[in-house]
């Protein structure tokens, strides 16, 4: 067992965890980046190794999506957005609903961080200008864009992961958590609406301007992007796909480009590919090996029934928080196999892994770029998020394990 493999991993994971050492002073990407480039210089891996660790795949995925959400923001499909919502919505508890399933929907189609970024100055704006109470509107925003991510294999990192990883169809992936995101996305709202019915109930909306037609751009930019998922459900390949919808509105509205570059999270690639590298030193030093040897994930199960795939999540759920969700995905791909039926194991994963976002305000990207974004507003701390996310969290998990258990026993 190789113990400098095991030591990188545990730092490079500590510092990550801490979000920002001030010794240091390093964010998420540079401590997995640091983690990456100790990996060689200790040995742990080859610089070929290194290199080859690196999910290509994966990280063009993530470029072209959050290429084409990009071009949404520069297009100013978010700043016309607010008049939108209070004229459909008209009541605080309304406008409640429209920012989780509209946050929730557009998730799975450009990435729930990318929906973060874009739609946090909108709803901070909103609450500001309506003076409305904050934290139900911050939450909605940032659960409901985890929450609808699972629907599909681009809605969010991990799931773009799990895809390439286990082999995953979008199109038999959006059939079978397509449901399983409309449901959980209600439980998402009901939730939100009963914990702060009080809130909604005192707060009104300020009339305004009717709202802007769509131009001409960002409806360009939508039919793209739906023109995308087309060619995702036909089954093209999912990177190349995001890739050339990115590069075909580049042709198409010759823009300047380098308006586009400083929307792109380039920390957030670079965070994927030193995380690659630290994980794949991780499981050639010998210990998921020792663990899964002695705590096999399967658990000895011939079968995987509705007390299997329960059993299963909460694994899921509980490791994607403790590890973070990425890093765990690497840590058990090679277990994945041992599953009674690999295939729903994976789609498990992708499902769980994405609840496990709104259990903590740590738990996903997304809550974070929200939580900073409304720091003018107080912004919302660890327990805030806690109280809504935990039963969030669990009730989709099971509704999730519910939705898969049916299938596994009707398939």
């Amino acid at each position: 067992m190789n113990v400098t493999g095991i030591v990188i991993f545990a730092l490079t994971y500590a510092l990550i965890s801490a979000r920002r050492l001030r010794v240091l002073n390093l964010d998420r990407p540079a401590a997995a980046l640091l983690g990456a480039v100790t990996c060689v210089v200790a040995g742990v891996l080859s610089p070929r190794d290194a290199l080859g660790a690196v999910d290509a795949g994966t990280l063009l995925l993530l470029f072209g999506v959050m290429g084409m959400g990009a071009f949404l923001a520069v297009d100013g499909f978010f700043d016309g957005m607010e008049q939108r919502l209070v004229a459909l919505a008209r009541t605080p508890s309304r406008l409640l609903a429209w920012i989780v399933w509209g946050a929730g929907l557009l998730s799975a189609l450009v990435t729930n961080d990318a929906v973060c970024v874009l739609g946090a100055p909108l709803v901070v704006r909103l609450v500001e200008r309506h003076r409305l109470p904050p934290l139900p509107f911050l939450l909605a925003l940032a659960t409901a864009s985890n929450t609808g991510s699972v629907a599909t294999l681009v809605g969010n990192p991990q799931n773009m992961l799990c895809g390439a990883l286990g082999g995953l169809s979008y199109r038999e992936h959006l059939a079978l958590m397509g449901p399983v995101a409309i449901a959980a996305l209600a439980v998402n709202q009901a939730l939100l609406g009963r914990w702060f019915r009080r809130d909604l109930a005192a707060a009104t909306l300020q009339p305004l301007a009717a709202p802007v037609a769509l131009s001409r751009r960002v409806k360009a930019t939508l039919g793209v992007v739906a023109g995308s998922v087309v060619a995702y459900l036909s089954g093209g390949d999912l990177a190349w796909t995001a890739a050339a919808g990115f590069v075909l509105l580049m042709l198409v509205h010759r823009r300047d480009t380098r308006e586009l570059w400083p929307r792109i999270d380039w920390s957030v690639l670079l965070f994927f590919a030193g995380l690659f590298v630290v994980v794949e030193g991780f499981t050639r030093s010998g210990a998921p090996a020792a663990l899964f040897a002695r705590f096999p994930l399967a658990g000895g199960a011939a079968s995987g029934g509705p007390g299997e795939w329960l059993r299963l999540a909460l694994i899921f759920l509980v490791g994607s928080n403790l590890v973070s969700n990425v890093p765990f995905i690497l840590v058990v791909r090679d277990q994945m196999a041992t599953l009674p039926d690999p295939r729903l194991g994976w789609e498990l994963l992708a499902m769980a892994s994405t609840f496990a976002g709104n259990l903590t305000l740590l738990g996903s990207v997304a809550n974070i770029i929200v939580a900073e974004a409304a720091r003018g507003l107080g912004g919302y701390g660890f327990w805030q998020h806690l109280r809504v996310g935990f039963p969030l969290a669990l009730a989709t998990t099971l509704l999730g394990v519910a939705w898969l258990s049916l299938v596994a026993a009707l398939g």
